[in-house]
């Protein structure tokens, strides 16, 4: 006799039934807490895992014992020449090979040229004016200290990273090994980069460069690995039977296929290393964002606004010329083309960058603009937002939401977190991941926040996630309205994606500016800050979700009668859940990125923690609070993305 199974109750690719119960469990624990146990409230000081003193024990024996210390002089040395010969270049630092600076016109007319080889006459605009505008508004030097750097850390980045990238091609062991390493690399905290990067390697420009590096590596590393793997059998198969050896087949078979997806990685490479590099003020490298760091503590506003409009226009400017790089096609030539024509573009940039040089050396000004002769605008900015935000509406309107929503929405909802038992916060992330995935998905997420709590650095990590959430749920309720409406309105579609492009070129340290500016230096300005952030893939994914949605189900609910707004609940948000949920999963580790850099602001969460430790050399601690970020993050990351993998194999959409 045979025994019917039940099938396990779901809704939208939710498992009920036990993560029910835990739920139960969560709130019993919650309301009982006047009579439980301390232990069960919060872990006991003296049951806290020492993984601080672990790891210290541990950096200690890699950099004495095993002679670390000693190769990084070494690494360091070899960075410091190239840091000195990218310096000298472009700012005219006075090393080897004594040449520089470069003229700033010459610079902004070879970029004009490149800007038009890859993209035409509006690329050219833009590459070509971006640097006459850095160059008249006085902060060339500052910006060509920044781009120094990039220079010599990009490439790195992307050098490491197309060697790694074929490493994990050619062994599917090394890839599996290497994936947790580039998980934890995409969610650790930009200051987890910042100490290793002081003690290991010299403050200043070497420590950036290397901080800049690493944190640029893991894009790279996806898209090379991704890009060889997508290689169709027909080309590999067309190469095997040319006779090529396995170079051959690796050098004009595989990359020249993967080209699209390892351009892409440059590019993400370039925009990480450009967003990282103005974060390594924090250690001391000069530039750009040591800067606006400066005028940021000052409060000068509009010097900070005018600084932040050259960091915004070199991001889109390298974004938009390493996008261009991606979408054109290399050009072939007919055999005995001669080498000028084939090189004219090259030619070119060559012969006005050496025009240029030639005028710098007879007017003075075409190559360096002396300091009171530039155009800044920054102290007359300053004035007008003084007059701005002193206005009595807007300082009425800014002061009502700031108190509005620290006395009635994120205060309660902090102090709330901060009052459940830590019990009661891993049954119920335990219930969200059994709901999703199971047993498995249960214990890691759970698992990860119960390594948070047995660091011992519960309550702040609270702090921090409140602000998350906080942002991404005001977030969600701006960015899915506004990406609905722009997916069915074409004419609304295409300025909201420009403007999320943009958005999202924009270095990290940017949004940061409004909200001092709106909301001064509290909660308030933390939340909005880490809200624009998070706002963009949320928008982004909404409209690509609701596009991708296909015709044939859009026409046969249309001669089934339905409305517009049946059509949108019933058919395509259902369909565009799924990538709707890889948007959240996006602006969640925006989210967790933005709220540590928001500890500039004066916050009391784990990024706080993690900017005091740049005063000192406490790696073990520094790693702890950056492991706690990330561990968060990845669990966020592990059931959303496991939930929308799910509901694609629910709905049979790839």
């Amino acid at each position: 006799m045979s025994v019917a199974i039940a099938p396990r109750r779901t809704v939208f690719g939710l498992t009920l039934g036990f993560p029910l119960a835990l739920v139960l469990l969560a709130v019993l624990v919650a309301l009982l807490k006047p009579l439980l146990p301390e232990t069960l409230i919060r872990v006991p000081l003296n049951a806290v895992m020492p993984y601080d003193r672990w790891l210290q024990g541990l950096f200690d024996f890699i950099t004495h014992d095993l002679g670390f210390g000693t190769l990084t002089r070494y690494i360091s040395a070899g960075l410091e020449v190239l840091l000195d010969a990218t310096g000298n270049l472009l700012f005219g630092k006075n090393r080897w090979p004594h040449i520089g600076p470069l003229p700033w016109t010459s610079v902004a007319a070879a970029m004009a040229v490149l800007g038009y080889a890859l993209g035409g006459k509006k690329l050219a605009a833009l590459a070509g004016l971006t640097f006459v505008w850095v160059a008249l508004v006085g902060q060339w030097d500052l910006a060509m200290q920044t781009m120094s750097v990039i220079a010599v850390a990009a490439p790195l980045a992307i050098m490491a990273g197309l060697g790694l990238g074929i490493l994990s091609w050619k062994s599917r062991s090394f890839e599996k090994a290497l994936a947790p390493i580039l998980a934890i690399l995409q969610t650790l905290p930009f200051f987890t980069y910042l100490l290793p990067a002081v003690i290991f390697f010299k403050v200043g420009p070497t420590a950036g460069c290397v901080a800049t590096a690493l944190y640029a590596l893991p894009p790279m590393v996806l898209m090379t690995t991704l890009g060889l793997k997508k290689v169709s059998p027909e080309v590999i198969e067309a190469g095997q039977m040319s006779g090529s050896t396995r170079w051959q087949m690796l050098r004009h078979v595989y990359l020249p296929s993967a080209r699209t997806e390892i351009l892409v990685g440059v590019n993400q490479a370039i925009m990480l290393s450009l967003a990282m590099v103005v974060l390594t003020a924090f250690i001391g490298m000069p530039g750009l964002g040591a800067k606006l760091l400066s005028l940021m503590n000052s409060l000068k506003l509009g010097r900070s606004f005018e600084i932040g409009v050259t960091i915004v226009l070199i991001a889109i400017t390298l974004d938009r010329l390493s996008k261009a790089w991606v979408v054109k096609q290399p050009q072939h030539f007919e055999r005995g083309t001669p080498w000028w024509r084939r090189n004219i573009y090259l030619l070119l940039a060559l012969g006005v960058f050496a025009l240029f040089w030639a005028i710098a050396l007879v007017y003075p000004l075409a190559g360096v603009i002396p300091r009171g002769k530039d155009l800044s605008i920054g102290t007359q900015i300053d004035g007008v937002f003084d007059i701005v935000l002193n206005n009595p509406v807007l300082v009425a309107v800014t002061g009502w939401l700031r108190w509005f929503l620290i006395t009635w929405v994120l205060i309660p909802f902090r102090d709330g977190l901060l009052w459940l038992p830590t019990t009661a916060v891993l049954c119920a992330i335990a219930a969200v991941g059994y709901a999703v995935g199971g047993r498995r998905s249960a214990l890691l997420a759970a698992g990860f926040f119960a390594i948070v709590a047995a660091t011992g650095w519960w309550d702040r990590a609270m702090i921090t996630l409140y602000a998350v959430l906080s942002a991404v749920v005001i977030a969600a309720c701006v960015g899915l309205p506004l990406g609905i409406l722009a997916a069915q309105r074409k004419r609304w579609a295409e300025p909201i994606l420009i403007a999320c492009d943009t958005a999202q070129t924009f270095p990290s340290f940017i949004y940061l500016i409004p909200a001092i500016m709106f909301f001064g230096v509290n909660d308030v300005a933390v939340v909005f800050a880490i809200f624009i952030f998070a706002t963009v893939p949320l928008m982004r994914y909404t409209i690509e979700g609701i596009r991708a949605v296909p015709e044939e189900l859009i026409e046969a609910a249309d001669m089934s009668g339905a409305t517009r707004s049946q059509k949108l609940w019933k058919v395509q948000l259902p369909i565009a859940l799924p990538t709707m949920a890889v948007g959240f999963n996006q602006a969640i580790m925006f989210a967790f990125f933005m709220v540590i850099i928001a500890a500039f602001i004066g916050t009391q969460d784990l990024g706080q923690e993690l900017q005091k430790t740049l005063a000192g050399a406490e790696l073990g601690k520094n790693f702890v609070l950056g492991i706690c970020v990330a561990l968060m993050a990845l669990a966020f990351d592990h059931v959303l993305m496991k939930w929308s993998a799910n509901r694609r194999k629910i709905l049979g959409v790839g």
